[in-house]
């Protein structure tokens, strides 16, 4: 059990310090849903970002450091992931602006305009955000995913919200220089 917040993490016998502000980890959960990375780029994004000293790395303790990067991502828990890939239900880039005011609210401050507020922190308030905007569109988008009937007074917000519920497709720039042909 870890009771602290690390910042850092031990790799084959060696301390390696971390970005362990919920912003750096905002910006690996971007780097790996980019659709321009490839799989290797993706790997050398999270690297990069989560490490400080990456270019000190060996690259033999490479894959060691995506892994705990992925335990740090997942505040500590070493649970394997789901053989089947659940629905998706949030998108931490799109949602962002919906998560800010209830997390705010759990930690009674802002947190933009804090220097440093650790993942870990971050997410403690993210799961106790309770009922706001953005649990209605997740419990929407979830009735969705399985195909469950929206209510009345749902349906109305989604027609509404579409744009805040409907998830954004993400598209290469070589698909963007197709559509802009078409246009």
């Amino acid at each position: 059990m870890t009771y602290g917040l690390p910042a850092s993490v031990e790799i084959n016998g060696n301390d390696y310090e971390i970005r362990s502000d919920y912003r750096a980890i905002l910006d690996i959960l971007e780097a790996i849903n980019d659709p321009e990375l490839t799989d290797s780029d993706r790997a050398e994004a999270v690297l990069r970002i989560f490490y400080p000293q990456f270019e000190e790395m060996p690259q033999r303790d490479y894959e060691r450091a995506i892994d705990r990067c992925i335990w740090f991502i997942n505040c500590g828990n070493e649970e394997e992931l789901p053989e089947n890939k659940p629905e998706r239900l949030m998108d931490w880039q799109q949602d962002f602006s919906l998560i800010v005011a209830p997390v705010n609210r759990v930690l009674g401050k802002e947190i933009r305009s804090l220097d440093y507020l650790h993942w870990w922190t971050f997410i403690g308030a993210y799961q106790e955000i309770g009922d706001c905007t953005f649990a209605q569109i997740v419990n929407i988008r979830q009735k969705k995913a399985h195909g469950k009937k929206l209510d009345k007074a749902e349906q109305e917000y989604y027609k509404k919200n579409r744009n805040l519920i409907d998830f954004k497709r993400q598209y290469t720039s070589q698909e963007e220089d197709v559509i802009s042909r078409w246009i």
